[in-house]
Order: structure tokens, then sequence, then C-alpha cells
């Protein structure tokens, strides 16, 4: 049953980049954000018909079932008229927009932006999913390593045991000694469930992102490790960020669409002006036939409760104006935080290293002196196996701290915006 059940897994071996791209393209979110970038296209294609003529057919057939009284009041022909018993008319009409005071071409304009921004905000959260697949790629990656680390430390621990056992059979060691040492193996056994347990759901984590299978098994790419290059001041990341960050643009796009709203809604003061044109043709059989009724003309149009009505669309339009500069500053005040903080913290990340690096040689020579001096009856097994777990620890956080430095690298190309580039 076991062999059945990991044979039924698929192994895939991914980079950290194929993943970031695997998950961008069946992210559920950006699938959401597609649709809102139709739904901004959408208006905009409805915004430019606004400018196109505009033209009405329409037709009537009308049965009268009771006679109408018909009394033609033409000279001459006084009188009842003929018996009427069905109407047939039609019409149809022309309008093609002159002027309108600027509101087709600022409302063709303020889509266009609108629909910038929305694609804006997509690449947005391109960056924000790119840089969460490289956290859980990296959330796997330590889960392996630590796996790995504990498996050599626990075959380490169990040849330990069976030597104590042998050493205690002899008479060499207490039995003490013997329980102290596989209780540290046992420790090293839970701390492995613990660390499987935790790779497992690192493993599904990834495979739901990216869209796989959730029981594909991904085997990590380590090469990411180490790439970063943080030999440029907070400065020049922060000027990346004003560049490249795309939530800045789509704010921007959105603070010209709002501007171009208010002058929309101020030019609903102003008259429309419009080219008319129609054709109009009835039929009262033995009354009335109407053909070839053509008409031009301009129509001039004008609320005239604009005089005494305040433009209430053009005041929200001037509120939305001001509502978007604010948010402009405090996200460019928002944006120069994070990239102070990243940057610290990606500094602080690659610090680290160095500690723990130096704290396992300190690790290793210290279980190296104890294991001699134990050898020779000159320390305690406790003070062995205190070192042998400082070992264990050293090791595990070196692996992970790497790791950490990776992603806090990452953390930053995100807030600047260049994550995906």
């Amino acid at each position: 049953m076991a062999f059945a059940s990991v044979s039924a897994q698929e192994k895939r071996v991914l980079s950290l980049e194929e993943a970031v791209k695997l998950g961008i393209a069946n992210s559920k979110n950006l699938k959401i954000d597609q649709a809102k970038i139709e739904e901004s296209t959408a208006n905009l294609l409805a915004a430019k018909n606004r400018q196109l003529p505009e033209l009405t057919v329409s037709g009537s057939y009308l049965y009268l079932p009771f006679e109408p009284n018909v009394d033609l009041k033409i000279p001459g022909m006084s009188g009842g008229g003929p018996k009427v018993s069905n109407v047939l008319y039609g019409s149809a009409n022309l309008s093609v927009p002159i002027y309108s005071g600027g509101r087709i071409k600022y409302g063709i304009k303020s889509a266009e932006y609108l629909v910038e921004a929305s694609k804006l905000t997509t690449e947005n959260d391109k960056n924000a999913i790119a840089y969460n697949i490289s956290q859980a790629y990296n959330n796997l990656f330590k889960a392996n390593e630590v796996v790995k680390l504990l498996k050599e430390n626990l075959a380490s621990s169990q040849k330990r045991d069976q030597s104590f056992s042998k050493l205690e059979n002899n008479g060499v060691i207490a039995r003490n000694d013997r329980l102290k040492a596989q209780l540290q193996t046992s420790n090293i056994e839970l701390q492995l469930m613990e660390a499987e347990n935790n790779y497992n759901i690192a493993n599904i984590n990834m495979d739901l992102l990216l869209g796989l299978p959730d029981n594909t098994v991904i085997e990590v790419d380590s090469s990411y490790i180490g790439t970063d290059d943080l030999g440029k001041p907070d400065d020049y990341y922060l000027n990346l960020a004003r560049e490249n960050r795309n939530d800045l643009k789509a704010v921007d796009y959105q603070r010209k669409a709002a501007a171009l709203g208010t002058k929309s809604a101020k030019a609903e003061n102003l008259p429309s002006l419009a080219f008319t044109g129609g054709y109009v043709a009835a039929d009262i059989p033995k009354l009335l036939t109407i053909t070839n009724a053509v008409n031009v003309g301009v129509g001039l149009q004008y609320n005239l409760s604009n005089i005494w009505k305040k433009n209430s669309s053009y005041v929200q339009s001037k509120a939305k104006e001001q509502e978007l500069a604010a948010m402009n500053d405090l996200l460019n005040d928002n944006v120069t935080l994070e990239v102070k903080r990243d940057y610290q913290n990606d500094l602080y990340a690659h610090k680290k290293i160095d500690v723990y690096q130096r704290a396992l040689e300190q690790a290793e020579e210290n279980y190296r002196i104890t294991l001699n001096k134990y050898n020779n009856g000159l320390e305690t097994i406790t003070n062995l196996l205190d070192a042998d777990t400082a070992r264990i620890t050293a090791n595990v956080n070196v692996v992970t701290s790497k790791a950490d430095a990776a992603l806090a690298h990452k953390k930053l190309l995100q807030t600047t915006g260049i994550i995906n580039q």
C-alpha cells in the first residue's frame, strides 16, 4: 500500500523562475483582474459609442375595432369622412452629435485612463503573486533541507545508540548514559516527524498556488540561494520603486481620469448641438397617405434646470480628485517606508548568515572537543548530547538563514516593483 501511494505521486522539478511563471499563469486572482480589465474596456467602448450617430427606426400598425369619428376641417371637405379601420405608419430618425461641451471627448479619454489603471493594477498583483510564490517556494526549500539534516543526524544518533548498547553490555558505560542517548534519538525522531509534516503542508500549498494536482511532489532547485546582490544604497532602490511601482502608476492614471471626469461634469451646464434627420411615412386607407416626408435640421438641447440646480456630479468629481490626491501622497509615503524597511531587513538577513556560520563553526569545534573529552572519561554524556544538539541547531540555522536572506531580497525586489523583471 505504501508503494502504491508513493507511485501515484507525480514528481516535478521546478526552478523558482518556473514556479513563478506557472503560478502567474494559473492565478485565480489574475483571472478576476482580467475580468476587471474587460469591464473597463467595455466602458471605453460605451464612451466611444457616444460619438457615433444614433439611428432609430419605428413602425406601427393599428387596428381600430370601433369606427372613429372623422371630421375634416379642410374647406370644402366638411362632414363625415370615410370609414377608417386601420392605420399604418413608420419613421426613421437620425441624430449626429456636433457639440456636447466636451463630455464625449472627456468620457473617452477618461475611460482610456481607467483601462490603463486596470492593467497596471493587474501587473502590481503579478508582483505580489510572484513574491507569494517565492515565499512558498522558500518555505518548501527550508522544510526539505531541515528534513535532510534531521535524517542525517537521526542516522548518526541511531548508530551511536547501537555503540552505546554494546558498551553497556560490556560494562563500559552506565545504563543511564545509554538511556540519555536514546532519549536524544527519540527527540530527533519527533523533530523529523514535525519537519516532514511541515514539508508536506508546504508542498500542498505550492501545488495549490501553481495550479498543480495536490499529490504532485515538487523538487526545488537551490540555485536561487545566494544569487542576490545588495551592493547599492537604499536610495537606489527607492528611485527604482518610484519608476517601476505599478500601483503608483495606476493611481496617476486614476487621477487623470478623475480630472477629466470633473471637466465632463462641468460641461453638463453647457448646451448640446446635433445634426438631425428623419423620414416619416403613413397610410390611413381611404383617408391619407404620406410618403417621402424627409426632414433635416439642427437640434439644440439645454436643460434650463441647470440654472437653479447645483451640479452634484461636479461636486462629486472634485471630491474624487481630492481623495485620489491624498491617496497618492499616502501611497508615496508607504512606498518610502516599505523600501527602506525591506532594505534594512535584507541587510539584517545577510548579516545573520555570517553570525550563524560562525556559530556553526563554534558548535562543530565544541562537539569535537566534548566528544574527545567524553571518550577519555573527562566529560559527561549530558554535555556530549547538549553539544550534539547545538551542532544540529547550528546546521539548521545556517541553511534557513541563507534561504531567509534570499527571500528578504525577493521582498525588496517586490517592493521596488521589479521582482518579475
